[in-house]
């Protein structure tokens, strides 16, 4: 079966190259710190929680931790 991939030119290479690394470091950085917010997201939701009345917004910023750190390792 044939893959239909686009062809890049040779002279494009060098363009093409560069812009598959700026791509992959933004992506990356991205990921990382999505985990990171969603590190502090759980704990902050944690110590929000101790109160009763905490409750109500430490659970979804536990929640929203989550998901955040899910997202940003996969």
């Amino acid at each position: 079966m044939k893959k239909d991939r686009k062809r890049i030119p040779w002279f494009l290479f060098p363009f093409w190259l560069i812009w598959r690394l700026v791509t992959g470091i933004v992506e990356f950085t991205g990921r990382i710190i999505a985990i990171g917010l969603g590190f502090v997201l759980m704990v902050v939701g944690i110590l929000v929680s101790a109160t009763i009345v905490g409750l109500i917004v430490g659970v979804p910023m536990i929640f929203i931790g989550i998901l955040l750190v899910l997202r940003g390792i996969f």
